[in-house]
């Protein structure tokens, strides 16, 4: 998979300073456009709980601003996001929940809901690797364009659990949803928008100005409209149910955890490593880190 470095690290815009260190970079490429880029590529942006939290934070003041029409979620480095960084502690960063059994899912889900009811429309921005919680946190994005050689999985769903948030049989409909929860496999870009998952597909290397392509023409509508427009989509799926399904599915995942498969994968984080454990885990099925010859 081809690195995807930007060349000139956005300017900070209403927050902190952003330095090469910071875990999220923030700018405005264009008028009404705020850019949130995840910025921990020597981790393929997986997500602990600085970039949690600092994503949420910024979000939030986006979406206050009235002068942000669309918010751009994308990464830095090689890949879009690996997931949910299991090498490090998490915890409930973006909101406070009692930590009960099942808490980590039911707090995760209500995170995504929190981007999907924001007033301003959110685009992500996907390349690379795109796997297990990054694929919860493109699924929360109100548009996603993806490269066309991404790969996007849950590969969690081979040792660890279901999915915290349920996003496949929702967005790819039964048999395709099915197919990815039962495999963990991954798919590309171009079947990523063929499945229903994405929008569309672009060649890495324009894959960014395509996005902003799409975010300049989203923020020439006002945004009073924009707001009842995104929030008309997603009460259609309300009404189809979409989050009782959801929380459903999160306590679902709960149960994962208590499986022995899943208890002795955990422990197995201690004893070999977090990188073996996954090696091990995808060896058999010849995929991501493990696949013997890559395109």
């Amino acid at each position: 998979m081809a690195e995807h470095t930007i060349e000139n690290d956005p300017a900070p815009v209403n927050g902190g300073p952003a330095t090469a260190d910071s875990a999220l970079l923030v700018d405005d490429p264009l008028p009404k456009v705020r850019r949130l880029t995840l910025n921990r590529p020597e981790k393929r942006n997986a997500l602990n709980d600085a970039l949690r939290g600092a994503l949420f934070d910024e979000l939030r003041r986006a979406d206050r601003d009235r002068g942000i029409s669309a918010i751009v979620i994308r990464a830095n480095g090689p890949a879009f996001c690996a997931g949910y960084d299991l090498g490090s502690p998490n915890h409930d960063v973006e909101r406070h929940i009692a930590k009960q059994d099942g808490w980590w899912s039911r707090h995760v889900v209500n995170n995504w809901f929190e981007m999907w009811d924001m007033a301003t429309p959110i685009i992500g921005q996907v390349h690379g690797y795109c796997l297990a919680g990054g694929t919860e946190l493109a699924a929360a994005c109100d548009l996603v364009y993806v490269a066309e050689d991404a790969k996007v999985g849950y590969p969690p769903v081979r040792l660890m659990s279901p999915p915290d948030m349920q996003w496949q049989p929702w967005l790819m409909g039964l048999r395709r949803g099915m197919e990815a929860l039962l495999t963990g496999d991954a798919m590309s870009g171009v079947e990523a928008v063929a499945s229903g998952m994405a929008n569309r597909a672009f060649p890495a290397a324009s894959l960014g100005d395509e996005v902003l392509a799409v975010a300049e023409r989203v923020a020439k509508i006002p945004l009073e409209l924009l707001t009842l427009n995104k929030r008309a989509a997603h009460r259609q799926m309300d009404a189809m149910g979409i989050r009782n399904g959801l929380r459903a599915g999160a306590d679902i995942q709960a149960l994962g955890f208590h499986q022995p498969p899943s208890i002795e994968y955990l422990q197995s984080f201690g004893e070999v490593g977090v990188s073996k454990a996954l090696s091990e885990r995808d060896r058999q099925f010849d995929d991501y880190r493990e696949r013997r010859t890559d395109d």
